[in-house]
């Protein structure tokens, strides 16, 4: 099967999943609420009493929010996977001559695309309550580039319990881990006040590099030998996730 067939049969059913997602524009809302509120929460509430040692605790804050933001969105992609599949869809796509990876690839970039409207909605909230870069255009690009990578390896993740689980519910539990997993980083406040297994498991767990890389980033700042750690944990779960989830995938439909 040609590239152009794949590509323009992945345009399509890409196009058909967005539209979806335009009539309830309330999943995109509901994936922003909940890191809205722990912003407002730790910066108005809880800030006060956290010594980061900087200036201003919502620039602290925003790199941990915005990978918990993308944790939640993408147990819609599950979600919305496991609806696919129960409801037969995806047997009537592959009675039809389209090219059978680009039903995954659909909902892979619209979990992309709906992911970044909830990013630029809580960077938008986190500007109104006062969060400033000092970040040019090629570290602001830089910046989005982690993001994109973190977004697409959380989703090739979640298409996994989309295919395999036995219940709505099911689908989309899984994310909850990832959700809390930003809390034993250095997300909210610095790992050196941390008693030293937690420390230990903190320091060395992918959240961290990339907050931590988000972070440099954001302040202009030299992100040194740190983004390498953060891009190769990136691809080595995008890696990983994309391999799982493909065989998982050829096995589900054969």
């Amino acid at each position: 099967m040609s590239a152009t067939h794949f590509f323009g049969d992945t345009a399509v059913l890409t196009g058909r999943s967005l539209k979806h997602v335009s009539r309830s524009l309330d999943t995109i809302i509901t994936t922003a609420v909940t890191p809205i509120a722990m912003m407002l929460l730790f910066v108005y509430v809880l800030g006060g009493a956290i010594d980061t040692g900087t200036d201003s605790y919502i620039n602290y804050l925003l790199p941990g929010i915005l990978l918990i933001t993308i944790a939640s969105g993408i147990a819609y992609t599950a979600y919305r996977l496991f609806l696919d599949l129960q409801g037969g869809i995806f047997d009537r796509f592959h009675s039809m001559p389209i090219a059978r990876s680009s039903v995954l690839w659909a909902h892979v970039l619209t979990s992309l695309v709906a992911n970044l409207i909830s990013l630029v909605v809580v960077v938008m909230v986190a500007l109104l309550m006062g969060f400033r870069s000092g970040a040019g255009v090629p570290a602001w690009l830089a910046a989005a580039g982690i993001l994109v990578l973190f977004t697409l390896a959380l989703t090739w993740l979640a298409v996994i319990p989309g295919l395999t689980a036995k219940t709505i519910d099911g689908a989309s539990a899984f994310s909850y881990p990832l959700i809390f997993l930003p809390f034993i980083s250095s997300a909210f406040v610095p790992t050196a006040t941390m008693p030293g297994p937690v420390r230990w498991f903190a320091e060395n767990q992918p959240v961290t590099s990339i907050v931590n890389t988000l972070r440099a980033l954001f302040a202009g700042q030299p992100v040194g030998s740190e983004i390498w750690i953060a891009l190769a944990w990136c691809l080595g779960i995008l890696v990983v996730a994309a391999v799982a989830a493909r065989a998982v995938y050829r096995r589900r439909i054969s």
